[in-house]
């Protein structure tokens, strides 16, 4: 399978735990893909393809997914909004919380889905992730064989989406717009 990714944006937010999960559960990937290395520096996890391909060389840099890794406390219920009704604060009741990690896969191209080699089998390894996120969006354009395709997943659901060649809003592609180096006053011979 070919492929390649021209343009990817996500704002993908899941829990950490869900995502070690998946990969856990053994998920089917993509026949160019092995197995993937999971690590974690420090607030960054990275998710990185193991090649099956014996000719791609053990020092060629896989593609990988790139996440954040952040603390949010999740409430059993909505808390109180400051401002309430000051009644309430006689009985001064603690929500039930916990700090959950999240994984969030933010950014372009080149933040979350990072190198080459095997780029367009590990989006689709994203795309899977997206599918189990309950929040944000995977926008993208890519290239299998030949055919351009569009990809939109909001809160973990599929949604249509399309490829449009537009206009450029720079003109026809003159070249009007650039300045004329052979013919600058301020350069001199």
């Amino acid at each position: 399978m070919s492929g390649r990714v021209f343009r990817l944006h996500s704002t993908l937010e899941l829990p950490l735990e869900d995502v070690e999960d998946y990969f856990e559960n053994d998920p089917e990937l993509p026949p160019e893909i092995d197995d993937v290395d999971i690590t974690r520096r420090n607030n960054t996890l990275i998710i990185k393809a193991v090649s099956d391909d014996e000719s791609i060389s053990k020092y060629t840099p896989t593609a990988q997914l790139k996440a954040s890794v952040t603390e949010t406390r999740v409430y059993e219920e909505e808390p109180p909004r400051a401002g309430g009704p000051q009644w309430m604060d006689d009985e001064e009741e603690e929500i039930p919380s916990e700090l959950v990690e999240f994984a969030c896969f933010k950014g372009d191209r080149e933040t979350v889905l990072q190198n080459t080699a095997l780029q367009y089998p590990m989006f689709l390894v994203l795309r899977e992730i997206a599918l189990q996120a309950e929040k944000g969006t995977l926008t993208a354009i890519t290239d299998k064989d030949g055919e351009l395709s569009a990809t939109r997943i909001v809160e973990g659901e599929d949604r249509p989406a399309s490829v449009e060649v537009v206009e450029s809003p720079q003109g026809n592609g003159e070249g009007n717009g650039g300045v004329d180096w052979r013919d600058n006053e301020f350069i001199s011979e």
